[in-house]
């Protein structure tokens, strides 16, 4: 046979060998087809599909006072994906992304044989497209690695990128890639990693920190900074040089950005809300409403009235003030001590060590040594020395207070030249307390407080705690008794008495906060000086059911028993209606609905649903005149009249309130737009301390937010407030000098308004 008849027929041999092997693999491809038909999810869902994004909610200033996620995703355009940062993540994951049509041939078959031959787990990279088809689909496609499920999971997942990249342009893919894959610590999307970890978005990325961003999609919890920067470096270098490989960037280039350090600016977790007892309000709220998935996942816009500035100085006051009283009580040995529990000093790291302390801030802080009478602890990386004069409120030694290994809260002081700092020793109170303050004219809550520390009791005492109000009653017994006729100048008998408590009951006896008794004294002066004799006559003329239809006017709907004990404080009630109920004070006599949420929107920005202000015209507009200018008499001349207050020289009212055995102090006032309660005591009643009535402990917290508050807005008016006067209140003189009164209810000697 000659050497050309032997070609042709080898030639033959295999275009028929071909045409087996085409028919084979076409077969084989129908069969898998067929086989997986039915399993296989309908991509032109993907037309219309949302991924989860966060769901924001927004203080009165639009900024963000706290989000609700299971994934932290922000969603971008192609447009919104630099160059850098899609070039970085091809060539780190995917190089010849836009040529092929979903998957790599040589590349799966090279895999499947090394399967079969290794017969462990199928190595082999997926391509983006597969990536995202894993991602999409996990129900369908599955994330099994190994044995023949991980096979199957291949053939499937290579089976869905060919339906994707027919469907779908490379843009479109790329970007549903970028907005859907995880970067570690809860990121999800391109934008939320850059956000996480530069503090910048996607669009301001350099070359540095966009290679290191691909480089952690393999393993993101392994390679992000925030848990080594040593890996996270060497996965960044390795982009760069792929980056240099591709032609992106030049060697020289890479060169040079290997050479620089990673540097963050992010933090590894999103800074805890500044309202977080009013975030948890509304989460309730929501998922009754909307169901959690919508709301962790729906990417919702909530607006509040919440105030950022008020509520960060509400909650440095009150965290100030509980601390200020726990450390009457002396101090307790830390609870944790890392040594006992076999950690190491050096690699310790707290979860709140996000950044660097600055002054005033209370930090965790790990003890290093304690010597010479001096307490050296760490925090992150920087090191803090409390001295004899920041201990010295325990009245003990160093040595007697913490050994090596206690966790301990600081006070961070100064800054040290050596790059450490000055602190004092502090302790997590145990007392808690409660804040709320509201608009008095839209009724929008502004803050709200609802204990020491929302990581340890998520219980809000703001509006769940019911807890005896004290002297904080009285008001509305004066209120009832200026509607049926008296006046500021009446004369109320402050002396011994008893009361007829019903049949079979021992007479009831009041007896005045510091046992004397004044005699007479005008309803002004009762009420100033908290009087509780008085309060309890005047109850017991006017007839309980009588006073008590006031409150519930004012909104509250805590249930009021008809005792004339109630006079002075024995009922309960709840922060936010107690506080609720005083605003219609200033607000001549309107009470407006304490408003929690002003608005929702999706996505989309389509309004779900909105609130607006409920005015409801609770008392008459001049009784509740004469009612704030008695409580502007408490601040001026009375209980709640210091230094502090005077200093203030801004139109004021309000009142305190103390129960007999101290176990709950209150402070409830407001100047002519804004409302503020403050709460004190145990969750279990105990006292608080001695004496701890509400001007001594209640007070100073309130009078700290209204300091913040007041010089917010001198700056924003050229004058201060007043209280709205109706027409038909008229001013004349008295025995005890000019008063207030509804007109016609005024003594002759009138004068002029």
């Amino acid at each position: 046979m000659t050497r050309p008849s032997r070609w042709k027929r080898w030639g033959r041999l295999f275009g028929i060998s071909a045409l087996f092997v085409a028919a084979a693999v076409l077969g084989t491809a129908a069969g898998v087809l067929f086989a997986f038909s039915d399993d296989l999810p309908q991509i032109s869902a993907l037309d219309d599909y949302s991924p989860g994004i966060i769901t924001r909610v927004l203080g009165r200033d639009g900024s963000v006072v706290g989000e609700f996620a299971t994934e932290r995703r922000q969603i971008v355009s192609y447009e919104d994906i630099p160059p850098v940062v899609r070039h970085a993540i091809i060539s780190a994951e995917d190089g010849e992304f836009m040529k092929h049509g979903g998957i790599h041939p040589i590349l799966m078959a090279w895999a499947a044989i090394n399967d079969v031959l290794a017969r462990g787990r199928t190595p082999g990279r997926s391509t983006i497209t597969q990536q995202l088809a894993r991602q999409l689909f996990p129900e369908t496609v599955g994330f099994e690695r190994a044995g023949m499920a991980g096979r199957i999971r291949k053939v499937k997942e290579a089976l869905v990128a060919l339906q994707i990249e027919k469907r779908y342009s490379k843009p479109e893919i790329f970007t549903m890639y970028c907005n859907k894959v995880a970067w570690g610590n809860r990121a999800f999307g391109i934008e939320a990693a850059s956000r996480l970890y530069f503090g910048k978005s996607a669009k301001e990325v350099t070359l540095n920190e966009a290679a290191t961003l691909a480089g952690m999609l393999p393993a993101p919890q392994r390679y992000n900074p925030y848990a080594s920067v040593q890996l996270s470096t060497r996965r960044r270098n390795y982009v760069l040089d792929r980056m240099a490989e591709d032609a992106y960037i030049t060697k020289a280039e890479a060169e040079a950005e290997k050479a620089k350090p990673i540097v963050t600016r992010g933090q590894p977790a999103p800074p805890p809300s500044v309202a977080p007892y009013l975030l948890e309000s509304l989460r309730t709220q929501l998922e009754e409403q909307y169901g959690a998935k919508v709301v962790y996942e729906g990417g919702l816009v909530i607006k509040t009235g919440i105030d950022p500035v008020l509520q960060r100085s509400a909650n440095r006051a009150l965290d100030d003030g509980l601390r200020r009283l726990d450390k009457m009580r002396g101090f307790r040995k830390p609870a944790r001590n890392i040594v006992d529990e076999k950690r190491s000093l050096e690699t310790f790291r707290h979860p709140r060590w996000t950044h660097d302390p600055v002054a005033g801030e209370v930090i965790s802080a790990l003890v290093t040594a304690v010597d010479g009478g001096t307490i050296r602890v760490r925090v992150g990386r920087l090191t803090g020395f409390i001295g004899r004069t920041g201990y010295a409120w325990t009245r003990r030694k160093a040595e007697d207070l913490v050994r090596t290994g206690d966790l301990v809260e600081v006070r961070v002081g100064k800054s040290r030249p050596d790059g450490g700092f000055d602190a004092d020793l502090d302790q997590p109170p145990t007392l808690e307390g409660a804040v709320v303050a509201m608009d008095n004219h839209t009724g929008e809550i502004l803050a709200m407080i609802g204990g020491a520390s929302f990581e340890r009791s998520q219980f809000n005492r703001a509006v769940q705690a019911k807890r005896q109000v004290g002297s904080l009653f009285k008001p509305f017994v004066y209120l009832a008794a200026i509607d049926s006729g008296y006046t500021a100048a009446s004369i109320l008998s402050d002396v011994p008495t008893s009361f007829d408590a019903g049949a079979g009951q021992p007479p009831y006896e009041p007896k005045n906060y510091d046992r004397e008794y004044k005699g007479d004294l005008t309803l002004r002066r009762a009420l100033e000086m908290s009087r509780n004799v008085p309060a309890v006559a005047l109850m017991d003329k006017l007839g309980p059911p009588n006073v008590l239809r006031y409150p519930r006017l004012l909104g509250i709907t805590t249930p009021l028993p008809e005792f004339l004990s109630v006079a002075i404080g024995a009922a309960e009630g709840t922060l936010l209606e107690m506080t609720s109920a005083y605003s219609a004070f200033p607000n001549q006599g309107v009470r407006m609905k304490p408003l929690l949420l002003l608005d929702v929107r999706d996505r989309e920005g389509t309004v779900l649903e909105q609130h607006r202000p409920e005015p409801n015209q609770a008392i008459h507009a001049d009784s509740a005149y004469i009612v704030t200018e008695l409580l502007h008499g408490v601040v001026q001349h009375g209980t709640a009249a210091n230094a502090d207050t005077a200093a203030l020289n801004w139109p004021l009212g309000g009142k305190t309130g103390t129960t007999d055995d101290y176990t709950d102090a209150w402070f409830i006032g407001f100047d002519p737009d804004i409302t503020v309660g403050v709460w004190l005591g145990f969750d279990q009643k105990k006292m608080i301390a001695d004496k701890a009535t509400g001007t001594a402990v209640a007070l100073p917290i309130w009078t700290a937010i209204m300091k913040d508050w007041v010089g917010r807005r001198r700056t924003e008016l050229k004058t201060p407030p007043e209280f709205a006067r109706p027409g038909n209140i008229v001013i004349a003189n008295t025995p005890n000098g000019p008063e207030f009164f509804i007109s016609g209810t005024e003594p002759s000697g009138r004068r002029p308004n």
